[in-house]
């Protein structure tokens, strides 16, 4: 009998971090499909027989608050979030010299005003807007966690003083560093 597999690959809006994939991954193969490879934003599957197994993707990643990325901008949107999300969260100021737009430009290969383009003109807010909210979100998991002092949360998310962190945290959140603490 022939092999009737299609291997098709896809970007996947949202697919950002490794429990996310784990849980996708496996999610797939217990629905029949062949997994040939997956990462943040990308995926590789196949399924017997070889129909069109858009449909029920697209059903089992809106399970999950991910879908399928057609066009072309908004794949590029997605490669600049999963760039910011790798500099916030994975990089965490190794090294600060670098500067974050300096790090998309490379990573991407594209200058600074062409990304923050695509992304303001597929987005409800600016490329630069983004990166402090992530900025912001990265920093009051840092404080949940409770390890580290919010001087070092500082240095780590790459802000020049406690104060300009604790300003732009209430500006973002709308409440200051210590009720946030206090709250939790």
């Amino acid at each position: 009998m022939e092999n009737s597999f299609i291997v098709k690959t896809f970007r996947i809006k949202n697919l950002s971090c490794a429990s996310t994939v784990l849980l996708l991954r496996d999610c797939l193969l217990m629905a029949g499909f062949l997994v040939h490879d997956i990462k943040p934003g990308f995926l590789v599957v196949s399924k017997e027989p070889s129909g069109n197994l858009v449909p029920e993707l697209k059903q089992i990643l809106s399970k999950y608050g991910l879908s399928i990325i057609e066009n072309k901008e908004k794949q590029l949107v997605e490669e600049i979030k999963l760039a910011i999300f790798e500099l916030i969260y994975q990089l965490n100021n190794v090294n600060s010299i670098i500067q974050r737009s300096d790090y998309l430009v490379e990573k991407l290969g594209r200058s600074y005003q062409s990304l923050s383009k695509v992304f303001s003109s597929n987005e409800d807010t600016t490329l630069e807007k983004y990166i402090i909210e992530q900025k912001i979100k990265r920093v009051r998991e840092l404080i949940e966690e409770d390890e580290y002092t919010l001087s070092e949360i500082a240095y780590m998310m790459e802000y020049s003083s406690v104060q300009y962190l604790s300003n732009q945290f209430k500006k973002i959140t709308g409440v200051s560093v210590s009720d946030y603490k206090k709250n939790l």
